[in-house]
């Protein structure tokens, strides 16, 4: 892949839910419109998000998740239950919308890599902020997942960068800890301020 003579070597990758997207908004949304309690829709909700991530149908995984809370979802449930869902991970924190805003006017090239259903990795591609990212790659569409060493490697394809030249961020420490394994120069997301630092360390952002 070309690139312009302004344009850094350097992409730096994020990763969604945890980091650009806060973690828990989702479940409490869905349970207050199943009207359950929280605590019982974890469970389910995240046993078969493996298998949603990878590829299976919105409608295969909301009818497991509502069988195991003893529930039927008619088409119509199922629709209202991915919109909720889908609209609570792709809203970007306030902090994480800076620190990309600041990255983005100094020319950064930005990415993501995150584990996701199709239909969130549809609703991010038609996100207004999405086009801050020159590549958006979900497990939806490899079949793969973080951390699995083949997703990095299939990223990079899709990136257009060498290993050396992403600087990654995740929530996860296997992730992070698999990234780095492939050559990435991956850091545990704690915070935007953090990750400026960080940034500023790898001589990727300025004070």
């Amino acid at each position: 892949m070309e690139r312009s003579q302004n344009e850094s070597s350097t992409m730096v990758v994020w990763d969604l839910g945890g980091v650009l997207a806060p973690s828990g908004r989702a479940l409490g949304a869905l349970a207050a419109a199943l009207d359950v309690p929280e605590s019982d829709l974890a469970g389910p909700y995240w046993a078969y998000r493996d298998a949603y991530d990878l590829g299976v149908s919105p409608d295969e995984y909301w009818q497991r998740v509502a069988r195991d809370l003893g529930r039927r979802l008619n088409e119509a449930w199922v629709d209202r239950l991915d919109r909720i869902d889908t609209e609570c991970w792709s809203v970007l924190g306030p902090e994480a919308a800076g620190l990309l805003g600041r990255l983005a006017d100094h020319g950064i090239p930005l990415g993501v890599l995150s584990n996701a259903p199709g239909s969130l990795a549809k609703a991010i591609r038609r996100a207004s902020w999405s086009g801050l990212f020159s590549t958006l790659v979900f497990s939806s569409d490899l079949g793969l997942m973080k951390p699995d060493p083949l997703v990095y490697r299939s990223a990079d394809e899709r990136l257009g960068r060498a290993p050396s030249d992403v600087v990654f961020f995740d929530d996860r420490r296997e992730n992070v800890e698999a990234a780095r394994a492939h050559g990435w120069r991956a850091h545990r997301w704690t915070g935007a301020d953090a990750a400026a630092a960080v940034l500023a360390q790898e001589g990727v952002l300025g004070g």
